[in-house]
């Protein structure tokens, strides 16, 4: 089977990327001070080593932006949550749409706790946790998102999760998305020697 990308409409192009394109990994980012938005999004990558750089799409509703980017244009400022596999319900939960007057974080009930270089909050259960700055965003259609990239500030990190000055994935127990509302645990994990110049 073949498919053609020009003959796609906006809405199956996205089904066959999220399809395509798994497992993703989750940027679950609170924004805004007062009001503290709560959103998952799992186009996201990093994008820079050093300085150590975020970047994830924040696709549009049928008639505004989202809270979450309207939050970081205007503060400048933001966090990305990584969510253990524990928190899933929450973590689905709060991609359903509120009014930008509602927190998701406190309507659901999720604990925030004080960031150390930025005014937004975190997730105080995330066992790692990235203060960001904004830094630029970039849209590239109009159906198509916006691409948000901040800079990493500072980490929070679990002391749970650490090993050896390194992050243990197996300790996070981070979350992947699939197509649809489906999602992936951490699965059995093989390691090969290094390759020489890698």
């Amino acid at each position: 089977m073949y498919v053609d990308a020009s003959t796609l409409s906006p809405a199956a192009t996205y089904r066959l990327l999220v399809g395509s394109v798994v497992p993703r990994p989750i940027a679950w980012v609170t924004s805004g001070i007062d009001i503290v938005n709560l959103a998952p999004f799992s186009s996201f990558a990093w994008v820079s080593q050093h300085p150590a750089m975020l970047g994830f799409t924040v696709n549009r509703r049928h008639d505004s932006r989202k809270d979450t980017i309207v939050n970081i244009e205007k503060f400048g400022e933001y966090v990305v949550n990584i969510a253990s596999d524990d928190m899933l319900p929450a973590l689905h939960a709060s991609s359903e749409f509120f009014e930008p007057s509602v927190s998701e974080a406190e309507h659901l009930g999720v604990a925030l706790a004080p960031s150390q270089s930025i005014r937004v909050p975190r997730l105080l259960k995330a066992p790692v946790a990235m203060e960001c700055r904004f830094h630029s965003t970039t849209a590239f259609s109009p159906t198509g998102g916006e691409f948000v990239v901040g800079t990493v500030v500072g980490w929070h990190i679990a002391d749970e999760v650490m090993s050896g000055g390194r992050i243990d994935t197996e300790k996070v127990r981070p979350l992947g998305r699939l197509a649809g509302p489906r999602y992936s645990k951490l699965g059995a994990i093989t390691e090969l020697p290094p390759v020489p110049g890698g």
